[in-house]
Protein backbone atom coordinates (compact mmCIF):
# COMPACT_ATOMS: atom_id res chain seq x y z
CA UNK A 1 0.00 0.00 0.00
CA UNK A 2 0.85 3.47 -0.65
CA UNK A 3 1.89 6.10 2.21
CA UNK A 4 -0.46 8.33 3.51
CA UNK A 5 1.26 11.47 3.42
CA UNK A 6 -0.69 14.60 5.33
CA UNK A 7 0.40 17.86 7.45
CA UNK A 8 -0.47 18.17 10.81
CA UNK A 9 -0.27 20.63 13.88
CA UNK A 10 0.56 18.90 17.22
CA UNK A 11 -2.24 18.76 19.82
CA UNK A 12 -2.88 18.11 23.47
CA UNK A 13 -5.54 15.43 23.74
CA UNK A 14 -6.49 14.28 27.69
CA UNK A 15 -6.72 10.80 26.97
CA UNK A 16 -4.35 7.72 26.82
CA UNK A 17 -0.56 8.85 27.43
CA UNK A 18 1.59 10.37 25.87
CA UNK A 19 -1.64 12.98 25.42
CA UNK A 20 0.71 14.18 22.09
CA UNK A 21 -1.41 13.64 18.62
CA UNK A 22 -2.02 14.73 14.97
CA UNK A 23 -4.61 14.84 13.87
CA UNK A 24 -5.45 13.14 10.16
CA UNK A 25 -6.45 15.63 7.74
CA UNK A 26 -10.16 14.97 6.78
CA UNK A 27 -8.87 14.04 3.11
CA UNK A 28 -7.58 11.06 4.46
CA UNK A 29 -9.86 9.66 6.26
CA UNK A 30 -11.54 7.70 3.52
CA UNK A 31 -8.51 5.50 2.43
CA UNK A 32 -7.78 5.24 6.21
CA UNK A 33 -11.25 3.56 6.62
CA UNK A 34 -11.20 1.86 3.87
CA UNK A 35 -7.58 0.19 4.68
CA UNK A 36 -9.14 -0.38 8.13
CA UNK A 37 -11.84 -2.76 7.21
CA UNK A 38 -9.06 -5.35 6.44
CA UNK A 39 -6.93 -4.11 9.20
CA UNK A 40 -8.70 -2.99 12.08
CA UNK A 41 -8.22 -4.34 15.86
CA UNK A 42 -11.92 -3.50 16.52
CA UNK A 43 -13.44 -0.42 18.42
CA UNK A 44 -12.49 1.79 15.38
CA UNK A 45 -8.48 1.59 16.49
CA UNK A 46 -6.42 1.63 13.39
CA UNK A 47 -2.63 0.22 13.39
CA UNK A 48 -0.35 1.85 11.35
CA UNK A 49 3.60 2.30 10.52
CA UNK A 50 4.25 6.24 10.52
CA UNK A 51 7.65 8.02 9.71
CA UNK A 52 7.65 11.62 11.34
CA UNK A 53 11.25 13.21 10.55
CA UNK A 54 13.59 10.13 9.88
CA UNK A 55 11.89 8.44 12.74
CA UNK A 56 9.91 5.60 12.27
CA UNK A 57 7.70 4.02 14.34
CA UNK A 58 4.14 1.90 15.08
CA UNK A 59 1.06 2.78 16.91
CA UNK A 60 -2.51 3.08 16.57
CA UNK A 61 -4.93 5.69 14.98
CA UNK A 62 -7.68 6.58 17.36
CA UNK A 63 -11.38 7.43 15.91
CA UNK A 64 -12.58 10.93 17.00
CA UNK A 65 -14.99 13.52 15.73
CA UNK A 66 -15.00 11.51 12.30
CA UNK A 67 -11.35 11.45 11.53
CA UNK A 68 -8.43 9.91 13.38
CA UNK A 69 -5.92 11.02 15.86
CA UNK A 70 -1.92 9.64 15.57
CA UNK A 71 -0.44 9.65 18.50
CA UNK A 72 3.40 11.05 18.87
CA UNK A 73 4.96 8.91 21.17
CA UNK A 74 7.26 10.38 23.80
CA UNK A 75 10.50 8.60 22.04
CA UNK A 76 8.78 10.16 18.69
CA UNK A 77 8.97 13.87 20.15
CA UNK A 78 12.27 13.79 21.62
CA UNK A 79 14.32 12.18 18.45
CA UNK A 80 12.34 14.85 16.73
CA UNK A 81 12.63 17.69 18.44
CA UNK A 82 8.91 18.42 18.11
CA UNK A 83 5.65 19.55 20.50
CA UNK A 84 2.58 20.93 21.38
CA UNK A 85 1.59 23.55 18.54
CA UNK A 86 4.26 22.39 16.11
CA UNK A 87 3.60 21.63 12.54
CA UNK A 88 4.73 18.27 11.61
CA UNK A 89 5.03 15.76 8.40
CA UNK A 90 3.95 12.48 8.63
CA UNK A 91 3.76 9.69 6.24
CA UNK A 92 2.38 6.19 7.50
CA UNK A 93 0.79 3.10 6.21
CA UNK A 94 -2.10 1.45 7.61
CA UNK A 95 -1.53 -2.29 8.94
CA UNK A 96 1.02 -3.85 11.43
CA UNK A 97 4.76 -3.74 11.25
CA UNK A 98 5.34 -7.06 10.31
CA UNK A 99 2.97 -6.64 7.53
CA UNK A 100 4.94 -4.76 4.07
Amino acid sequence: MADIRFEAEIIEWRGPAPYLFAVIPERQVADIRYAALSESYGWGVVPVVARLGSTEFATSLFPRGGTYLLPIKVAVQRAEAVGLGDRVRVAMRVGRPDRR
